[in-house]
């Protein structure tokens, strides 16, 4: 599919009104390749119906009665003057519906994303130096060879097998080693495709493109943006390498929600296997910049901080770690395509890549193994004495539904850990893309009730897509600006853990849909995290700063109290459109219980319904985890695949 000349003109003077250049030396989005890419980032969505709604919006954009709904007049959009455009769609972004100040940060988010990703025609934009970033790093010419050989089926494929695993993340990617380690012929099946160390050059738009999956990009009110894994070893391949245990008082609510291993040694020695397995360690912790800054404002305030434990071995904690969401160029990081699947493949296991399995095969209320096609549409169909779905949060839910499963519970109990920050922009030269991902934490506000509830504070490298991302826009000219201070930039994050949950949803297409608003109770807890780091940054010395808040306003040291900015902050919300928002973490959705009646699977991860088809990713969390979930999802994986392999 391909836009008409009518649909890319109205794109492109929507991309050329966000970012326009500077009359000079930058040239516009449109002059830059942006319009592609934006297009193609549209274009690859999975839901059909959300496509064709994008494509209406373009075909009816430059009319003038959608002009005039706009607020422009009578004249069209690509007649107006700059000016005026900008007004147009910040009408949107300050408008009291809800649906149009989401299609304002879709339109926002996608535009300056796609601005500072585009390489322009010589393959270097004139856009990155002019705000002081140097750009991709290329690929290694001496990156060694894969350890891994997937298979592409290019023909319609007939397999059998003990075992197929759906998914190769951090949940597929550890079960698939532990059933294989028993002696099972194992099948992981991937829809994403497989890139090693070669193949990562540091660039966001490559990384972006063919490691993440092209959707849902967002909640379906358009609260939070949505950002997922997409390609051998899934999420593994480009998390941070944060490395958090369960933390006790999660378990204890975990297991009294009906799964009661969680508080046994059983979970404990998962827990064992899989620190061990990754090499979690503290030896790869030198402080990065943006760290440093967080530490002296959290020392500053007498708040705790620590040194974060990493799943790495030879990071350099500098410019490639700063890269490390982007694929891991020189191969430190321990992701399942270092560890469990070569472990898996190893013992037997075979893996497919480029197939998206559809449906479970289900007769007689057993599992019976998958069905699914390749990119290039060829059927892929797997045999198997027992199924495990590992697909992700979004992804099992829907799995599960178009496989016929009923549970009322499918879908629900979905937790996102709701993210924003505060940047500041420092006197010293602070180049947030370098520097180890996550090198310090602080759990000062990680029970603001009292039952365990509240936000933690991290940072994490900052390359300009990432800083858009969390980025408010008030005009061309303004947020120009902001990104020429990039190099002297530094955010504090604030993660919160929802005690309130979203839900999973299923179109008629097959496709998930991500429904999740911040309820009152979580959101009080994000405006004291807003508080929280706003004061980290001031204590850290910064001599401005901002939130994502799109009607926010910017401090400046010696004009006015930072008590002042927290009020005046506290005021804005945080209803869909109101402060950029990113779901960190997605998990639940096909929670582990004790009973059906509140969850989708038992104890064992054995869905209830379905007892040879168990769930191993984070949509088993019993409820919303508070820290990183990798380790959490493997020791998930490695219990629930012990239990499947003892029984079957």
């Amino acid at each position: 599919m391909e836009l008409s000349a009518k649909q890319r003109a109205a794109l492109a003077s929507i991309c050329d009104t966000f970012t326009p250049g500077d009359g000079a030396d930058l040239p516009p989005a449109s002059q830059l390749g942006a319009v592609d890419i934006m297009a193609a980032l549209v274009l690859h969505n999975p839901r059909a119906a959300e496509v064709k709604q994008f494509l209406q919006l373009l075909e009816l954009w430059d009319s003038r009665a959608t002009q005039l709904i706009l607020g422009g007049g009578a004249r069209r959009f690509s007649r107006q003057t700059q000016q005026r455009r900008e007004r147009m769609l910040l009408a949107l972004a300050e408008s009291n519906v809800t649906r149009k100040r989401a299609l304002f940060q879709a339109l926002k988010g996608a535009a300056t994303l796609s601005y500072y990703m585009a390489p322009g025609p010589t393959g270097r934009s004139p856009v990155w130096p002019a705000i002081g970033y140097p750009g991709p790093l290329g690929t290694r010419t001496d990156a060694p060879e894969p350890a891994l050989a997937p298979i592409r089926p290019s023909a319609p494929t007939t397999l059998d097998c003990d075992v197929v695993v759906v998914g190769s993340g951090a949940g597929g990617g550890t079960a698939a080693a532990v059933l294989a380690g028993h002696g099972l012929d194992v099948i992981v099946v991937e829809k994403g495709g497989y890139y090693d160390d070669r193949d990562f050059d540091g660039g966001e738009l490559s990384g972006l493109s063919r490691l993440y999956a092209p959707g849902p990009s967002a909640t379906a009110e358009g609260q939070l943006s949505i950002l997922q894994g997409q390609c051998l070893g899934g999420g593994t391949v480009v998390n941070y390498t944060t490395s958090f245990r369960t933390p006790p008082r999660v378990r204890d609510e975990w297991a009294a929600l009906g799964v009661p291993q969680f508080a046994t040694d059983e979970y404990e020695r998962c827990l064992d296997a899989v620190w061990s397995r990754l090499g979690v360690n503290s030896d790869h912790g030198r402080i990065s910049s943006r760290d440093a800054l967080m530490e002296r404002g959290l020392t500053a305030l007498g708040w705790h901080v620590d040194e974060m434990p990493r799943n790495v071995d030879g990071c350099d904690t500098g410019v490639e770690c700063g890269r490390c969401g982007l694929g891991c160029r020189i191969g430190a990081k321990k992701s399942a395509t270092k560890t469990w699947l070569v472990d898996a493949q190893r013992a037997g296991a075979r893996l497919l890549v480029d197939v998206d399995v559809r449906t479970v095969t289900i007769t007689a209320g057993r599992a019976t193994g998958v069905a699914g096609h390749t990119a290039d549409g060829h059927p892929v169909t797997i045999r198997a004495r027992a199924v495990v779905a590992a697909a992700g949060s979004v992804q099992t839910p829907a799995l599960l539904r178009r496989s016929g499963l009923t549970n009322p519970n499918i879908g629900r109990h979905l937790h996102l850990h709701p993210a924003t920050g505060v940047w500041g922009v420092f006197a010293e030269e602070v180049r947030p893309w370098e520097g180890g991902m996550q090198t310090r934490y602080s759990t000062e506000h990680a029970d603001l009730d009292g039952l365990g509830y509240g936000v933690i504070y991290e940072t994490a490298a900052t390359n300009p897509a990432t800083a858009v991302s969390f980025m408010s826009w008030t005009g061309a000219r303004n947020h120009l600006d902001q990104m020429r201070s990039l190099p002297n930039l530094s955010g504090v994050g604030i993660i919160t853990r929802d005690r309130d949950s979203g839900q999973v949803k299923v179109g008629s297409d097959g496709e998930p849909v991500v429904h999740y608003r911040l309820s009152a109770y979580d959101a009080a807890h994000m405006r004291a995290g807003i508080a929280g780091a706003a004061r980290i940054v001031e204590a850290a010395g910064a001599r401005k700063l901002f939130s994502g808040h799109q009607r926010g306003r910017i401090w400046e040291r010696g004009k006015g109290s930072i008590e002042d900015f927290i009020r005046q902050t506290d005021t804005l919300g945080t209803a869909p459109g109101q402060v950029a928002m990113a779901a960190l973490h997605i998990m639940g959705a096909a929670r582990m219980g004790g009973s059906r009646a509140t969850s989708v699977a038992g104890p064992d991860g054995a869905t209830w319904e379905v007892p040879n088809l168990v769930l191993v990713d984070a949509s088993t969390f019993p409820a919303s985890l508070g820290v990183n979930p990798m380790i959490s999802v493997e020791a998930i994986a490695y219990m629930n695949a012990q239990r499947l392999a003892a029984g079957i």
